[in-house]
């Protein structure tokens, strides 16, 4: 498989400064996005870690495991990188007061060969879109979700809920923390959204599927989702990392020849 990847990041409309950090390692196939919080800078600073040191710390185990690692040596790899990732941020709320109560939400990714590795912390998403069907492939740790779950609020009253922003799992805010962890296929032609809240509570899920299913250009559609949400309101800061796949160029070669082209 090819992987493209595309990120964004953007303040929004309403805030001065961005709490949000979202990068890839193109060699080993990682990708990592942050939403931060806490006051003062904290967020900021809470989102800049978690994906520095994931980012540093997973890329190098990636490299020195090659291709020879198996799915379940990866899923393991990142749990602790992960939970190393929330005692740093942790540790460093607990001797600064400036600090305190910092936190961030996370979605972490790798790519390797046919599969995703793909785990996430509160209500920062990923989703999916495949032959037209555009689904959310994790579930928010938010109050609100455990209220849809329970079935005290349904999908479409959700929508202008006032406790979207209430998260119920964070990276840093404890010293030990749950990440959720799945595995998922990948096929040629697949793309996939990581983003933060400020995309995802501004742009309707049918908005985001229609200009993800566009002919445009991934850097166009990326730049597209980032005006939408302003369009919006851009009410928080809009973070987001696109991932196309394709076929590798052996294979449409073979594929090629086949049909004699």
């Amino acid at each position: 498989m090819n992987y493209t990847f595309i990120t964004r990041t953007d303040p929004g409309r309403a805030r001065e400064n961005n709490e949000d950090a979202v990068v890839v390692d193109s060699d080993t196939q990682l990708c990592v996005l942050a939403d931060g919080m806490g006051g003062y800078n904290a967020g900021e600073i809470a989102s800049g870690m978690a994906t520095a040191f994931i980012k540093s710390e997973m890329s190098r185990w990636l490299s020195e495991a090659g291709r020879g690692a198996k799915v379940k040596e990866i899923r393991r790899a990142l749990e602790i990188c992960v939970d190393n990732a929330n005692r740093s941020i942790f540790n460093a709320a607990d001797s600064n007061p400036q600090y305190s109560g910092m936190g961030t939400t996370l979605v972490v990714g790798v790519f390797y060969g046919r599969s995703l590795v793909l785990g996430h912390i509160g209500d920062s998403r990923c989703y999916r879109l495949r032959n037209g069907e555009f689904l959310q492939i994790t579930k928010d740790h938010s109050l609100l979700q455990e209220q849809i779950d329970a079935g005290l609020i349904t999908q479409e009253q959700a929508v202008g809920s006032s406790i979207k922003n209430l998260v119920t799992r964070a990276l840093g805010v404890e010293d030990a923390v749950l990440l959720d962890l799945n595995e998922h296929e990948v096929e040629a032609g697949d793309c996939y959204l990581m983003c933060s809240d400020g995309l995802s509570d501004m742009v309707d899920d049918a908005e985001i599927a229609s200009i993800l299913g566009g002919s445009t250009l991934m850097e166009q559609k990326a730049d597209r989702l980032v005006a939408s949400a302003n369009e919006h309101g851009g009410r928080d800061n809009i973070s987001i990392l696109l991932i196309q796949v394709d076929a590798s160029s052996e294979k449409r070669g073979l594929i090629s020849r086949l049909l004699g082209k």
